[in-house]
């Protein structure tokens, strides 16, 4: 089996370019033209494309299906070269002209956080960092058949992405680089439910992403019932990580928080969160819950009421929290995440 084009980094590139004969410091503006035009390497004029298409496959999966909402969301299900599938989504932007994307770093997710739909399929194994290119690679197309550009990228889809950090961060270096995918590095914004080592290592890398921080309750207690991995990092030390992060890249952390009616939504819980806040420089971003039906453990979670929504809303801003609540989007589709995959998955 081929090699696909995206998984190489500009190095190996080079070597390989070296050994065909051709000039070695042309490679980042071969994955440049690639990444801009969304040709194939076979659609290349040129003896390169020729020796390209027959030393590496164009693509590193291809789409199985794709759900459209009302609202404009894309929910892609792409199939890799093993047949496994993964999830990524385009979502249209307050601006006509701008979208944003989100994809997934892992096939499933092992984090077995009880309310996600991701984790009910299992960890099956790590997306390549060709395979994360790819799908920036979809996403940037689609925006572009809609009109659009693509202008943000998070990693929020499947699987816990400190778990795949080297492949995300070698994924993030062709994408953002100026001299290859030129998308940006404060255009990126890297998820966790708070592995504190990865928080540690993506600091150390120093690349200028943003950091998001899948916090879901201000106390230990109810976030290790919700988020298995609370029970290892507690909330005071995964703060103190992000702490860090921000203090060398002046990145703000924004902190996901999905509201679960009669689980994590009390006003008390909301002053909370505002007091583990104080004099932190981070934003809250509010979730109404997209239901996913029976959890692992044989729960079924319901979002909060848009009353209790805006009440948790009003609290964190009456106790001093710069929060705001994110639109929902696609609901009218498999919105959550993991949800079209799970439908792909099961019997017909």
């Amino acid at each position: 089996m081929l090699r696909p084009l995206p998984d190489l980094s500009p190095e190996e590139l080079a070597a390989w370019m070296q050994t065909k004969g051709f000039k070695e410091a042309h490679a980042p503006r071969v994955i440049r033209q690639l990444f801009e035009t969304a040709i194939s390497a076979d659609q290349m004029p040129s003896r390169l494309g020729e020796q390209l298409t027959q030393s590496f496959s164009s693509k590193a999966a291809e789409l199985a299906r794709q759900q459209v909402s009302e609202d404009g969301t894309a929910k892609l299900l792409l199939r890799l070269a093993d047949g496994r599938t993964v999830e990524s989504v385009l979502m249209p932007d307050y601006h006509p002209h701008r979208a944003a994307g989100c994809i997934s770093s892992q096939v499933g997710c092992a984090m077995g956080c009880d309310f996600c739909a991701t984790t009910q399929t299992g960890f099956e194994r790590n997306l390549t960092s060709g395979e994360i290119v790819e799908q920036f690679l979809h996403l940037r197309r689609e925006a572009r058949r809609s009109g659009r550009t693509l202008r943000t990228l998070v990693f929020m889809g499947m699987g816990e992405p400190m778990l795949n950090l080297k492949n995300v961060l070698a994924a993030v270096r062709r994408m953002a680089d100026p001299k290859l995918g030129a998308f940006g590095w404060r255009q990126i914004t890297i998820s966790t439910v708070g592995i504190v080592p990865g928080m540690e290592e993506l600091r150390e890398a120093d690349l200028g992403v943003h950091l998001a921080l899948s916090l879901h309750a201000p106390d230990d207690a109810t976030r290790a019932d919700l988020l298995p991995m609370g029970r290892r990092f507690p909330v005071q030390d995964i703060l103190e990580a992000a702490d860090r992060y921000q203090a060398q890249t002046g990145r703000i952390t924004t902190i996901q928080y999905c509201l679960l009616d009669g689980v994590n939504d009390s006003l008390a819980q909301a002053r909370d969160l505002a007091r583990l806040l104080a004099g932190r420089r981070m934003h809250v971003n509010l979730l109404r819950y997209n239901p996913t039906g029976l959890s692992l453990r044989g729960r079924t979670y319901a979002p909060s009421t848009v009353e209790h929504t805006e009440a948790f809303l009003a609290e964190l801003r009456t106790h001093g929290a710069i929060a705001h609540l994110r639109r929902a989007r696609g609901p009218d589709i498999d919105a959550a995440c993991g949800q079209l995959r799970r439908r792909a998955l099961q019997p017909a």
